[in-house]
């Protein structure tokens, strides 16, 4: 069988079903994207937007995809000067109104990206930048800063914007330990202000006698197990879905905007989420015109991981359907299958591929329809995530008890050594790794990979419906 046009050498072609390839994209052949942003013109162009975290480099990665078989690349653009600002990275963006938003971080996270502690006079910025589109979409119009207050921390990490006047945070605050739930109003881009906040109980360390906190340090797997906002914090009408680390899910009412309060809890840990994954809870992703919401307990990338360095157990991390019907009892009710593994796949199972010992393997970004967002597909019975090394899945959640993975697409191995790498502190092994997926309104999916460029793909055969 002959290479496909996407291998990345001899027999390295990844593994496929009920999908075709319909591009890919190395970009400036330096790629950083981490989560991803579509936008659609009024002339009809969509442009694919890319935040860079943590890595080599940092920004925003610009390409137009109108064509979805030749993806144009048009810039890596700088949202500050890395020389003045060294670590201040851009995890996040999204993209609503003619308006990009871009979360700012300096700092945080595991051991292996930035830990701040020793720099604390370095200039950063922590918060979120917000930009027009409208004028010209390559090349976007700065409109104003609003700073989070905590310097040389996280910042903020994972947001929602659906268009409109108010950007939903996780975001860190001074006086708390870990992210909350921030909401500003950017009804003036220039001036913008924050209306709104909440937090669980336990994160408000000025409440408790002699209790002190770093914001700068790195993040460790006791402090992952803690209840601290991963979000992005997901707003249907009143209420708002929040993914809460080890606090689980989290549902709140919003109709005062300014005094959200919490309506529902429904905790994941023990059982689910691993002693060394990722956002113990990740993403809460209300479907579309359903009482459903997905709730996901992050894996993690192999790349953190030498071989044989994991000792011990770990839990599961997985995708949940939860009925939310009654929000003030979220409940669940089914689990989503673990990934199909290909038949010729050199490996028995995801867990142990590359690590020699149960790996703490698990899923990472879903697409994320949002109503304000009309370029992005809309469906509820659908959803789609990227796997991390299990590539692109999709599932039909048409009927919520009974689940099915109808597609995947594993890319192939970037060929990149440790020093080559994005991320060349990381230790363990190469493989391809998907971090996002975005599905637009035409049904051609994008995902991007760490150490590797964007993806364009479309359904075939059974998942083509």
């Amino acid at each position: 069988m002959a290479d496909m046009f996407y291998a990345k050498g001899p027999g390295n072609n990844g593994y496929i079903k009920n999908l075709e390839v319909c591009s890919f994209s190395e970009m400036d052949g330096n790629c950083g994207m981490f989560q991803m942003q579509l936008y659609k013109t009024a002339e009809g162009k969509y442009y694919l937007y890319g935040a860079c975290f943590g890595g080599t480099q940092f920004g925003v990665m610009i390409s137009e995809v109108t064509d979805p078989y030749n993806p144009r690349f048009v810039k890596h653009f700088q949202l500050v000067d890395p020389e003045e600002y060294p670590t201040t990275t851009t995890p996040k963006l999204q993209i609503a109104d003619d308006l990009m938003i871009c979360a700012m971080s300096a700092g945080s996270g595991p051991g292996a990206l930035v830990e701040q502690s020793e720099l604390q006079n370095m200039k950063c910025e922590v918060g979120i930048r917000i930009y027009s589109l409208k004028e010209d979409p390559e090349n976007p119009k700065f409109l104003g800063y609003w700073d989070c207050g905590v310097p040389h921390s996280i910042g903020v990490h994972r947001f929602m914007y659906n268009g409109g006047r108010y950007v939903h945070l996780s975001c860190e605050c001074r006086s708390f330990e870990g992210m909350i739930y921030r909401i500003v109003d950017i009804a003036d881009p220039a001036h913008p202000v924050e209306v709104g906040k909440w937090w669980s109980p336990e994160q408000y360390v000025d409440g408790y006698p002699g209790r002190t906190y770093d914001p700068h340090a790195a993040h460790v797997p006791a402090f992952m197990d803690k209840g601290w906002m991963h979000g992005p914090p997901f707003v249907r009408g009143d209420k708002v879905y929040c993914g809460y680390c080890g606090d689980g899910l989290y549902v709140l009412d919003i109709a005062d905007i300014t005094r959200p309060k919490c309506v529902g809890n429904l905790r994941l840990q023990p059982v689910f989420s691993s002693h060394l994954a990722g956002a113990r809870t990740h993403t809460a992703l209300p479907l579309p015109g359903r009482d459903l919401v997905v709730v996901t307990n992050e894996g993690e990338r192999f790349q953190f991981f030498p071989p044989g360095s994991i000792k011990e157990a770990q839990a599961l991390n997985n995708i949940h359907m939860i009925d939310v019907r009654d929000p003030a009892k979220p409940t669940l009710i089914a689990e989503f299958p673990y990934p199909e593994v290909p038949k010729d796949f050199p490996y028995p199972n995801f867990n142990v591929m590359n690590l020699e010992c149960q790996g703490p393997f698990g899923p990472h970004n879903l697409h994320e329809p949002m109503d304000g967002k009309p370029w992005l597909e809309q469906r509820g019975d659908r959803v789609y995530c990227c796997y991390f090394a299990a590539g692109l899945r999709i599932y039909d959640v048409s009927d919520p008890y009974y689940i099915k993975e109808i597609a995947y697409f594993i890319p192939p191995n970037p060929n990149k050594t440790p020093e080559e790498s994005f991320f060349p502190g990381f230790p363990g092994p190469r493989n391809a790794c998907t971090e996002d997926c975005i599905v637009d309104d035409r049904g051609y999916i994008i995902i991007d990979a760490l150490d590797d460029g964007f993806y364009i793909l479309k359904r075939t055969g059974d998942a083509d419906n």
